[in-house]
């Protein structure tokens, strides 16, 4: 395959919606040569670790939860940055909000800028949608389930925002009881978040 071949092949591919992986085009029998010279002439950017697109690509307000998921494809979206993508709340994070198992690796992710919460058991598999942002597949826990995570880490996030979150959702019907009854029993916060239900409901 000539260079000029190889770049055009590089470039078709990272145009998809989900860029392009050094690990595809080293399926492919490109060089990694042909990815640095692309990346050199600004024809390419590098979003997270293997990962390019082309500089033009749109952006979104998601555009750091994309990247994330891209490269922690085993993270889920939660807490602070699940109430921004559901748009319940007033808080717009720094950071991005990701559990991963208490055994993983930290993610190495010079860009967006992490804040890592370990999760095991339902507590991590439970209550997981998953969204296409910017073309990639990111995983985010559903609205009920991102409240009781709130409630369980209220001393991390406070217990204010929970609160705000969870009167905003209901108000919105973004959730039914059986369901928040659900996540709170996988997150041992039923007590904790019982007479809040009830005084809501009353």
């Amino acid at each position: 395959m000539s260079s000029s071949t190889a770049q055009d092949a590089v470039l078709k591919l990272a145009r998809r919606s989900q860029g392009v992986t050094t690990r595809e085009l080293t399926e492919a029998g490109i060089h990694r040569q042909t990815l640095s010279r692309l990346v050199a002439a600004g024809e390419l950017e590098r979003i997270a670790r293997g990962i390019y697109r082309p500089p033009e690509h749109p952006i979104t307000e998601h555009h750091g939860l994309a990247i994330a998921g891209a490269a922690v494809p085993q993270g889920v979206i939660c807490l602070i940055s699940a109430l921004r993508f559901h748009e319940l709340g007033t808080q717009l994070p720094h950071q991005i909000w990701l559990a991963i198992d208490r055994r993983a690796r930290r993610p190495a992710l010079q860009y967006p800028p992490l804040r890592i919460m370990r999760y095991s058991g339902a507590a991590l598999t439970e209550g997981i949608e998953i969204h296409q942002i910017e073309g990639q597949s990111v995983r985010v826990y559903n609205v009920a389930k991102t409240l009781a995570d709130c409630f369980k880490y209220r001393n991390k996030i406070g217990l204010d925002v929970a609160l705000e979150a969870l009167h905003e959702a209901w108000r919105a019907k973004r959730f039914t009881m059986a369901d928040i009854h659900h996540y709170a029993g996988i997150c041992r916060v039923q007590r904790v978040m019982q007479p809040y239900l009830e005084a809501m409901v009353a």
